[in-house]
């Protein structure tokens, strides 16, 4: 029985071993970060989502990426990327399921998102924006409400959001791509979407020519990186990269690559709708 019970102390001892030594391995130079594949850090995003995030021949790149490539450095490690639903980003399952260290999919920080996930400090101010043919006539969404027009948004985002509690119903699409489709196809007259990337869309010439930003709703957001709730350890060195970026001037260059302007002064004034003459931070 002593034998038997030696035995079974044995194999126990050496099967906690064996689930002590991944988290063991997987820990980063950099303040004892844990991460969930040695030697990278890996994020979840939701491709495409142009300027933020969008396959650039056989590479992912954007503002989101080149931020989190700040944070993979300060790590001592290289990012790689996952390309995931947008609701199990937002949900936290893609980072409780270790599918990721962290997400960085132009994810507004929102009171029920922190009930999820952990967010970075802000590191990008939004604002919503109205997309339709030219010659429409519309100029905000009481245009669209009053002339019962076909209003799209993208699934799970705060554009949905907002423009659902204005009272619309609108038709969700997957992803941003889909959405734009759905306006030049005539599916919907109108779309919903962030301001950077419907000024990205308008840069492209078959777009540009036949579409235009009509309305930009202020709704004061905020972009946050988000992590799984109490990583603390990954959120102190996203957070103190961030920052360090916004002091030295990084985060200016790396705004302009991607926007062509320096960033704006953020406007903390109440939420309002803007005619899109005047668009924020143009």
């Amino acid at each position: 029985m002593g034998a038997v019970a030696l035995a079974s102390a044995l194999i126990l001892t050496a099967c906690g071993s064996s689930e002590e030594e991944p988290t063991q391995a997987q820990a980063s130079a950099s303040g004892g970060v844990q991460l969930v594949n040695s030697g990278k850090l890996t994020t979840c995003t939701n491709v495409p989502y142009e300027p933020f995030q969008f396959n650039q021949g056989d590479k992912v790149v954007g503002f989101d990426v080149d931020i989190v490539d700040l944070v993979a450095k300060k790590l001592g490690v290289t990012q790689s990327i996952v390309d995931i639903d947008f609701a199990a980003i937002k949900s936290g399952a893609a980072l409780n399921s270790r599918r990721c260290d962290l997400a960085a999919a132009g994810m507004t920080i929102t009171e029920e998102r922190k009930q999820n996930l952990d967010f970075s400090i802000p590191y990008f101010d939004a604002t919503q924006a109205l997309m339709a043919k030219k010659g429409s006539g519309i100029t905000s969404l009481e245009d669209v409400r009053t002339k019962n027009l076909r209003l799209g948004a993208q699934a799970s985002t705060t554009g949905l959001d907002y423009v659902t509690k204005q009272g619309f119903q609108p038709i969700e699409f997957a992803d941003s791509s889909k959405e734009l489709l759905g306006l030049q196809t005539g599916r919907v007259d109108v779309i919903v979407q962030d301001l950077p990337v419907v000024l990205t869309w308008l840069k492209r010439e078959n777009v540009g020519s036949e579409y235009e930003m009509v309305a930009t709703l202020d709704t004061g957001e905020q972009y946050g990186i988000g992590m799984k709730k109490g990583n603390t350890a990954l959120k102190k060195v996203v957070d103190e990269t961030i920052q360090a970026a916004m002091d030295d001037g990084t985060y200016d260059a790396i705004y302009e690559k991607w926007f062509g302007t320096p960033p704006p002064t953020r406007d903390d004034s109440s939420p309002s709708e803007t005619p899109a003459e005047t668009p924020a931070g143009s």
